[in-house]
């Protein structure tokens, strides 16, 4: 509960009206610092995704339509996260439905990305190790049962999450007021949650580190050969290996509220708020905003609609006729 911690009670104010304004005050400095670049990603995240659907050759790849389901998930994550998080800074309380149905949504999203990016990885290590029956293996079609099967995953672990609550909690009503601020610790108070949620996590971040691990590593003895395309294997790899890194940064942002809890425990509050604002755009943001960067800038399909839509078409026109009267 390190928002708790972050905002005293009133007695350690000692009755000073200016202590409480100086707090508030930095408290919504650091909200804003945070919320900042978030607004930036999912303007970036939202144009992407248009972009995404677009253009016929993005709708009929399989590449792009995986991208377009970790965005998607990444997106409503961002969304999400703000949502609570600006709810726990104006200190405005959820009824215990509503509460219920956002921490869900937010958990169902969380693990799409790492369960997405596996996906991913084997389909890159298909296109270099198997480039001739690339086309074969990976459709359309079974790129669309590879992503409803991560979805089942996901919400399968949510439909037990719910099972917990309800037989943990067998005389609350859905229309309470929430008595803390609305997270998964205020929501899931028995110990058999945290141990089904941590073998949960365990299990899909382990297959997921390891089947990219076994993708780069085929990948990276394919490129040594002769007969292959050296210049995509390389890049193939550099992809994976950006994958491996955001799967990292993903793992990490799931301890998030217990390194903030702890580092309350021996910090000052101005201290902790500092490494709130930090931790919270580089492990909650940037994990999300990776693939933006993996996909739509390194790839020169994306690239230039991406830049296109981004800027605005006129704009991109009037400075694209511009260069060529200069010229």
């Amino acid at each position: 509960k390190f928002l708790s911690m972050l905002k005293m009670p009133r007695t350690n104010y000692n009755n000073t009206a200016g202590l409480k304004y100086h707090t508030t005050q930095e408290t919504l400095l650091y909200a804003s610092l945070s919320i900042g670049p978030i607004c930036i990603f999912l303007y970036i995240n939202s144009v992407l995704l248009f972009t995404l659907r677009s253009k016929s050759v993005f709708r009929e790849t399989s590449r792009y339509i995986l991208l377009y389901n970790v965005l998607f998930a990444d997106t409503v994550y961002l969304v999400l996260s703000s949502l609570l998080f600006l709810l726990a800074i104006c200190w405005i309380k959820l009824t215990f439905y509503m509460c219920c149905a956002l921490i869900m949504l937010a958990v169902l999203t969380v693990s799409i990305s790492p369960l997405t990016l596996t996906v991913m990885s084997l389909e890159r290590f298909v296109a270099i190790c198997y480039p001739l029956r690339h086309a074969i293996i990976i459709t359309v079609r079974s790129t669309g049962v590879a992503i409803t099967l991560v979805w089942l995953t996901s919400s399968l672990s949510i439909i037990i999450r719910v099972l917990m609550l309800l037989c943990s909690n067998t005389e609350f009503s859905f229309d309470l007021q929430m008595k803390d601020f609305c997270s998964e610790e205020a929501l899931f108070l028995v110990p058999m949650y945290y141990y089904f949620a941590t073998a949960y996590s365990g299990i899909v971040f382990l297959s997921a580190g390891v089947t990219i691990i076994c993708s780069y590593i085929g990948v990276t003895l394919v490129a040594r050969s002769a007969s292959t395309n050296k210049a995509s294997a390389r890049k193939a790899s550099q992809t994976l290996l950006l994958h491996l890194f955001q799967l990292g940064l993903i793992l990490i942002s799931t301890f998030h509220s217990n390194i903030i809890t702890a580092a309350a425990t021996i910090m000052e509050r101005s201290h902790v708020l500092r490494l709130y604002s930090l931790s919270f755009t580089c492990l909650t943001v940037l994990p999300r905003c990776l693939s933006t960067f993996i996909y739509g800038l390194r790839d020169q399909t994306i690239r230039p609609f991406l830049i296109q839509h981004l800027c605005c078409q006129w704009r991109c026109s009037a400075f694209l006729n511009k260069a060529n009267a200069g010229e």
